[in-house]
């Protein structure tokens, strides 16, 4: 025997199926929100910063100032890299309303590897791989409260990376 449908419970299964469609939508709106990837889209990209041979020179470009030495700035990359196509490189920090945090390798050809927006309320930590050519500094440069930070390490390349 095949049980038929009645109006009530055909009007409660549309409303259940609306109210979770609804509620799917809610949760897509909050996990994609769109308001930060346009306010990014906003900013414009430092193109002129990336074309930069000398870390100064990207420094100067991308932020129009020099960094000062801070031991609130933290630098982790390995003292060899046996591979130089893969160094994992990270950056964090103790300051206060941090703005921005921007990757150097001085010998590669082009010194800016990375540079990062952090908006605020955010934990400043980015992480990345990057390629090196050579035996290099490696920079990491934080912008906080309007002014520069930095810090280096020199790291040791075993396997050439880029280009080598």
């Amino acid at each position: 025997m095949i049980k038929s449908i009645e109006p009530v419970d055909l009007k409660r299964r549309l409303i259940l199926k609306g109210a979770a469609i609804l509620a799917l939508m809610g949760v897509a709106g909050i996990r994609f929100d769109l308001t930060p990837a346009l306010a990014a889209a906003n900013d414009k990209y430092p193109e002129d910063a990336f074309k930069q041979k000398s870390s100064d020179d990207a420094i100067k470009t991308l932020y129009g100032k020099t960094a000062e030495l801070s031991d609130k700035v933290k630098l982790d990359a390995p003292e060899i890299a046996e591979n130089g196509a893969v160094v994992p490189i990270s950056v964090s920090s103790t300051l206060a309303d941090v703005t921005s945090i921007s990757i150097l390798v001085t010998e590669n050809p082009n010194a800016l590897a990375a540079t990062y927006r952090i908006p605020p309320g955010t934990i400043p930590n980015v992480a990345n791989r990057l390629k090196m050519a050579k035996t290099s500094n490696v920079i990491a440069v934080v912008e906080a409260g309007g002014k520069l930070y930095s810090a280096s390490k020199e790291v040791k390349v075993t396997v050439g990376g880029c280009g080598g």
